[in-house]
């Protein structure tokens, strides 16, 4: 993938690995849009790298998700990239069932309901504009799922699915579609300091960035390439070695 040139939305960019990816097309010369739920965050995203572009978005709405686009090719018609990186992550116990099932259902609305909807929806205006990408964020725990982030795991699975089958019916397109496997990252996912033990997400950031200027089309960095990458076998150990 070039990462030059580009007109790049990523969705949950205000933060996390969402803003390093951003700054990264930032200075590789591309124009880069980030939205997110919340204003006050994009606009510290936008104090820190003046030259993002910023939308409000909520992806767990499906009318928002559609006037995303309609915004996109408004504003942004050489739009060629689109990253699904938004995410949330619970960590529960359903054998305690505490939680409603709006709590739950968030995770597949934000998870997998969003990017798969932004997939579909970004097509049509993807195959106007060449070369374009899609760029799914999935996580290690799509390979071997963390018992304590049940709901989550299942999201990330179904995300990589969905990637891998998207990719086989667009492979006549000039769409690349590409998978990102994060592993745990130092960021404020599911709350801070959940994730402090997590590789530092520049480092993380900078060797995805790497290895999509090389083409490849799946990329882990860590636990999350062993996983990917793991036999079934091996995964079952990983499995029982995480979750104790």
């Amino acid at each position: 993938m070039n990462l030059s040139g580009n007109t790049v939305l990523i969705t949950g960019g205000a933060s996390g690995i969402g803003l390093a990816l951003a700054e990264r097309f930032l200075k590789a010369k591309s124009e880069v849009i980030i939205c997110g739920r919340r204003q006050d965050k994009l606009q510290e995203a936008k104090q820190k790298f003046p030259a993002l572009h910023t939308k409000v978005c909520d992806v767990a709405n499906a009318n928002e998700r559609v006037a995303l686009l309609e915004w996109i090719e408004t504003e942004f018609p050489e739009t060629n990239v689109l990253v699904n990186n938004a995410g949330i992550q619970h960590r529960v116990n359903l054998d305690a069932g505490t939680a409603g099932w709006e709590h739950y259902r968030q995770e597949l609305l934000i998870n997998l309901e969003a990017p798969v909807h932004l997939c579909i929806l970004f097509i049509p205006h993807l195959k106007k504009v060449n070369p374009s990408a899609i760029i799914n964020v999935s996580s290690g725990l799509a390979f071997s799922p963390g018992a304590f982030a049940p709901v989550y795991s299942a999201t990330k699975a179904g995300l990589h699915s969905f990637t891998l089958s998207l990719r086989h019916q667009l492979s006549k397109t000039s769409i690349e579609v590409i998978e990102i496997v994060p592993p745990a990252v130092n960021t404020d996912l599911g709350g801070p300091g959940l994730h402090t033990f997590g590789v530092p997400v520049n480092e993380f950031a900078d060797s995805v960035m790497n290895r999509l200027a090389n083409g490849e089309q799946e990329v882990g960095y860590g636990t999350s390439e062993k996983n990917r990458l793991a036999s079934r076998q091996e995964l079952d150990e990983i499995f029982k070695r995480m979750n104790g």
